[in-house]
């Protein structure tokens, strides 16, 4: 129960709290992670959660992982740990072999839609567009109160570079800062500039916090270098949860050649390779 706790509250915090709002989330998460350890040692589920409060609280990538293969070791095929893993490999920058782990977890828990949510950000990360498109809907299928899944069809929509599905999409994601998010991405890659300027000051005016990582795939979308790594920084100083994919996001891979791309990466402690491909 004290691991299941954890997990809910690194999940609560990372996708649905600003940055603010979800530090007392990971205080308790720490503790129930803490406390379920303390009671069993060789919990899965408890070196499971570990291994994500290192990776999304602390950045702490190797211990992260280190954790997960300890839970794989006390329980093999557990779907959460392959998950788990898999988001290591993201972090990592091998989006093929996250793609592979993620739909293994799906093996046994093909009603997780969070698995799903993952599977369809590595596949865009691959330029496997349609595949990606399948994973969203599933997800929202399973989860259709969720606004990031609907968020996640609109990052495939821009990837695709398709103006007017993505804003269709966009549209249609519930209103809140999920919902920001999507227009400012759905409306650069249209022919208003105006209403594309107007749509990124709302959500930077709005959802600020807690929103860094978001508000530097915008700005990578627009093509705007500068704003794109002024605020992977803010991110970084507000330990968003969202660096944990830079290596399998696409909008941001756009500038993997700039040099500012290499000493990011080696503040994040991540390496500055990828297989995954940048949006053109």
């Amino acid at each position: 129960a004290w691991a299941a706790m954890a997990h809910a509250g690194d999940w609560l915090a990372s996708a649905f709290l600003s940055g603010v709002q979800g530090q007392p989330i990971y205080a308790q998460v720490r503790k129930a992670a803490d406390t379920a350890l303390r009671l069993d040692p060789n919990l899965a589920a408890a070196h499971n959660v570990r291994g994500e409060q290192l990776g999304i609280i602390d950045f702490d990538w190797k211990g992260s992982e280190a954790e997960q293969r300890r839970a794989l070791e006390l329980e093999p095929g557990n779907n959460q740990t392959m998950e788990n893993l898999g988001v290591g490999r993201a972090q990592a920058g091998r989006s093929e072999e996250a793609i592979a782990m993620t739909r293994q977890s799906l093996v046994t828990d093909p009603m997780r839609a969070s698995g799903y949510l993952l599977l369809a950000r590595y596949l865009t990360a691959a330029d496997r567009l349609d595949e990606a498109e399948r994973a969203i809907r599933r997800a929202i299928e399973l989860q259709p109160a969720a606004a990031h899944f609907d968020a996640g069809l609109v990052d495939i929509e821009v990837r695709r570079d398709d103006a007017k599905a993505a804003l269709d999409a966009a549209q249609k994601v519930p209103p809140g800062n999920w919902q920001d998010y999507a227009l400012a991405m759905a409306s650069q890659i249209g022919n208003d500039r105006a209403a594309a300027d107007a749509a990124l000051q709302r959500l930077i005016a709005k959802d600020a916090d807690g929103m860094y990582f978001q508000i530097a795939e915008v700005q990578a979308v627009r093509g705007d270098a500068n704003q794109t790594f002024a605020w992977l920084d803010r991110a970084l100083a507000n330990r968003d949860s969202g660096l944990q994919f830079l290596l399998v996001n696409p909008f941001i891979l756009r500038f993997k050649d700039d040099p500012r791309f290499a000493a990011f990466c080696k503040r994040l402690g991540v390496p500055a390779t990828t297989d995954a491909k940048a949006m053109p």
